[in-house]
């Protein structure tokens, strides 16, 4: 229905706005501390460092934040999830 869409799409948006507000991290080196600030500034109620061959739970939750990191532990990517 109309309704189920725009949640969706409202969901999105501050999903978008939660991962822009962390996207300071981009480029550091992963770690509790700075995990802790991305989250608090993101305003996000979780968050987690996710290295490539993490295994992860597949639900999708737009309160928590996600900071991807590659093999150097540098952070590459931030999104919601």
């Amino acid at each position: 229905s109309w309704k189920l869409a725009s949640l969706v799409s409202l969901l999105a948006v501050v999903a978008l706005q939660v991962a822009k507000a962390a996207s300071f991290v981009i480029g550091q080196k992963a770690s509790p501390e700075l995990l802790e600030q991305a989250r608090i500034k993101a305003g996000a109620q979780n968050a987690r460092i996710l290295a490539p061959h993490d295994i992860m739970t597949l639900e999708y939750r737009s309160d928590r934040l996600n900071l991807n990191a590659d093999d150097n532990a540098i952070i590459t990517r931030v999104n919601c999830g």
